[in-house]
């Protein structure tokens, strides 16, 4: 309960009606009003009647928007699915009526609630879960992590250090460095005077990127000192407090991203992805093939070398996607994602392998990835489209950058290299890029 202007608040806890509250039957809806009550005696009312089974809570990403769409969804339900088969209760926090996971046949108990911490806590406090997955629910649900790690509610799979060692701009190069894995020159920064003077020390161009953002928010290429201070101004006041990671633009290189699930013993790749179009377009804005069609096998190599390093010091347990620019033969490592990302659901889709499932059974430790067999089904290749709505909004800049613009993304399967749309998609990338 909580006090206010003398007034007391208090959550009531509610079925949501419908015609099985008719029947007799309960529901696995469930939402949550505050009250108001000048009685310090005011009792809550909850109609969430907790089980003595153990319990484990997936976050969800909330609403759709740039950044996070609905293939968190697809992350969220297979998820859900890999809970119940553990012997776990299975209980879904989300807010997005749009989405399979808020079905009433997909969890055991819904929470129709926004993703927040205010939220989430109070269905801690009731529930008692075994433990809490972040690793599905995109940004969002990742973000959470810190909250969850400082109240000592355990997160299932890879820990919040590993997590925040990903999303921390500045301590994920200084972990590729103590790797010896290349990496772009890179600088941290809190205010302009110190942005000029990394930027003046790693060279311009330069990437300016804050740190645990959706989609690339606020991300710029800057030329000089002015775009530099221009674009801190702006992350500083729509981001205050976050630490800006300043590192040197590799310019026209290409890129390309892995996929893999790593158990603490064995690591797997799921796929490696190969960009379309040049570094310093957004990912989720980006055409990529899978498996890759240019890249040589060494570097296809290297790549995956690197990747598995950064999963044994991060001791990652579950997911992980990492992306990479190719520049003169040389492999650098842009960023790492310790979770599901946008692209897991679509090679999950294109090999007819359930990885989701098993990721998240091996976050849960019922199972090794040895316990597993990985027949890839595809013939030919795949390639994740960007869906866009500049359609709808005509007044919107249309040049692509690393700032993500897509609203969605499609499947397309081509036979070989010879598909006609992929020659055309290929000679028409596009090589410049907004800043």
């Amino acid at each position: 309960m909580v006090v206010d202007a003398g007034y007391h608040r208090y959550p009531a806890v509610f079925h949501i009606n419908n015609i099985c509250r008719f029947l007799g039957l309960i529901t696995i809806y469930i939402f949550t009003i505050l009250n108001l009550s000048l009685d310090m005696q005011a009792v809550e009312h909850n109609e969430s009647k907790v089980s003595a089974k153990q319990k484990i809570i997936v976050l969800g990403s909330g609403p759709n928007r740039i950044g996070q769409g609905i293939e968190f969804d697809y992350c969220c339900v297979h998820g859900l699915l890999a809970v119940k088969e553990a012997g776990y209760e299975a209980i879904m926090v989300n807010c997005n009526p749009e989405t399979v996971s808020t079905d009433f046949d997909i969890a055991d108990k819904l929470y129709f609630e926004p993703v927040f911490w205010e939220h989430l806590w109070e269905i801690i406090e009731h529930e008692q879960p075994y433990g809490v997955i972040v690793q599905l629910g995109g940004q969002t649900a990742l973000k959470l992590a810190k909250k969850l790690h400082e109240k000592g509610v355990k997160i299932i799979g890879t820990s919040f250090n590993s997590m925040d060692i990903a999303e921390d701009r500045g301590r994920f190069s200084d972990t590729l460095k103590e790797l010896g894995i290349p990496y772009p020159n890179y600088g941290t920064a809190y205010n302009t005077d110190e942005a000029i003077e990394v930027a003046k020390q790693v060279g311009y161009p330069v990437l300016i990127r804050p740190s645990y953002v959706i989609g690339g928010q606020r991300m710029r290429i800057v030329l000089n000192d002015e775009e530099l201070e221009k674009g801190i101004l702006s992350l500083i006041k729509h981001l205050p407090g976050n630490k800006i990671l300043i590192d040197h633009f590799l310019d026209r290189c290409q890129e390309a991203e892995i996929d893999a699930i790593f158990d603490g013993e064995e690591f797997h790749v799921m796929g490696v992805m190969e960009h379309i179009e040049p570094a310093g377009i957004h990912s989720g804005d980006s055409n990529a093939v899978l498996p890759q069609f240019n890249l040589s096998p060494l570097i296809v190599h290297t790549m995956e070398e690197y990747a598995e390093k950064i999963a044994r010091k991060l001791e990652i347990k579950g997911l992980i996607n990492i992306q990479f620019a190719i520049k003169d033969g040389n492999v650098f490592v842009i960023e790492a994602n310790p979770r599901a990302s946008r692209t897991t659901p679509f090679i999950a889709k294109a090999y007819q392998i359930p990885y989701l499932n098993i990721a998240t059974k091996i976050m849960i430790g019922v199972n090794k990835l040895k316990d597993f067999t990985f027949e890839k089904k595809m013939t030919g290749f795949a390639i994740k489209e960007p869906v866009f709505s500049f359609n709808k909004f005509p007044g919107v800049n249309k040049e692509l950058g690393p700032e993500m613009k897509s609203t969605g993304e499609a499947i397309r399967f081509i036979k070989d290299l010879r598909d006609p749309y992929f020659r055309t998609l290929y000679k028409e990338r596009s090589m410049h890029l907004s800043k």
